[in-house]
């Protein structure tokens, strides 16, 4: 082998451990990042975040799908806060992209003005850092487990609106395309069972699921998988010609609540999406939602290490990305 197929080899081997092992760029990342940069960034992203999730509940669920969406998308880099201009169309402008609650982009640019706002701090901080530790903040006030947070990401250099397709799960999939898609962001199928609980505290407009209650198919126009009581809550909600604004709880029993409820609603055929219902329909993922189900602390292990796996894929370092003053715009 020459000298040229020598280097190749070991690019295609070195790119191959990079997608196979994304943990290589959790080296990066560490617990007490900030320790000598902002020692108190933690605790004042915490009071922000608490002062945005008194005003509204949506803060939870908005700030929680933001980092998913992020991550998802050319890696955990506050690429999906970026605005549009004349000139580029970003990330959050994709059709997928634009149930983005406005409260979770508010939390951020909220919590990074207090920041901010602390002299030692200013332009210290990445807005990818800020989404991941608001993040853990709103889940633990909505009552789920509170974690330590892996930081030291910096802020993504690009954002476009073509980059999104293909990359986000949709309400329609099943158990192999949601396999798939995790799997190409280092997640396992245990990791993408324990992270779509995170529709515990979510909500939905009606369009992402009307096909189940209408027109399922020709022979069953109500999904046969669906709690035949719940079919009928969710037809008086979300009648057929209903206001396209119109969102209803994902969790029918405790939406305002991060627990293992998820998958007791699940148990009874009330998932929402088919994406939701096919982890306890389909015998590979069945048993994972039952031992959740009937077990909390498990549950909130698994998620803890799913969300902690998620909060690496992409991260950038170095000249890959720097600290952007204005989470919604590059730096100039």
């Amino acid at each position: 082998m020459g000298r040229l197929g020598f280097i190749l080899v070991t690019l295609v081997s070195l790119s191959l451990s990079l997608s196979l092992f994304p943990d290589s760029v959790s080296a990066h990342l560490r617990k007490n990042y900030y320790a000598k940069i902002c020692p108190s960034v933690e605790s004042i992203v915490r009071k922000a975040v608490t002062k945005k999730f008194q005003r509204t509940f949506v803060t939870v669920p908005a700030t929680l799908r933001l980092f998913f969406h992020d991550c998802f998308v050319q890696g955990c880099d506050a690429s999906v806060i970026i605005a549009s201009t004349g000139k580029n169309k970003a990330e959050k402008d994709h059709p997928d992209n634009l149930s983005l609650a406005g409260d979770g982009f508010d939390t951020v640019i909220k919590a990074k003005a207090a920041v901010d706002a602390v002299p030692r701090c200013r332009n210290k901080v990445s807005c990818a850092d800020i989404l991941a530790m608001a993040t853990r903040d709103v889940i633990a006030l909505a009552g789920g487990p509170y974690y330590d947070v892996e930081l030291g990401r910096l802020d993504g250099l690009s954002s476009t609106a073509a980059s999104v397709h293909g990359k986000l799960p949709q309400p329609f999939f099943s158990l192999n395309q949601l396999n798939t898609l995790f799997a190409a962001n280092g997640l396992t199928q245990k990791d993408m069972i324990a992270l779509s609980a995170a529709h515990t505290v979510g909500f939905s407009h009606c369009s992402k699921f009307a096909n189940r209650i209408y027109n399922f198919t020709h022979k069953n126009p109500v999904d046969p998988t669906l709690n035949r009581a719940y079919a009928l809550e969710l037809k008086q909600m979300c009648p057929k010609k209903v206001d396209p604004r119109i969102a209803i709880n994902m969790d029918p029993n405790t939406p305002r609540k991060f627990d293992n409820m998820y998958y007791k609603n699940l148990q009874q055929g009330k998932g929402l999406f088919t994406s939701d219902q096919v982890l306890f329909t389909d015998s590979r993922s069945k048993p994972t939602v039952n031992s959740w189900a009937s077990n909390s602390q498990a549950f909130h292990n698994a998620f803890v290490s799913a969300i902690t796996k998620l909060g690496r894929v992409g991260v950038k370092t170095g000249k890959n990305g720097n600290i952007r003053r204005d989470c919604t715009a590059f730096n100039h």
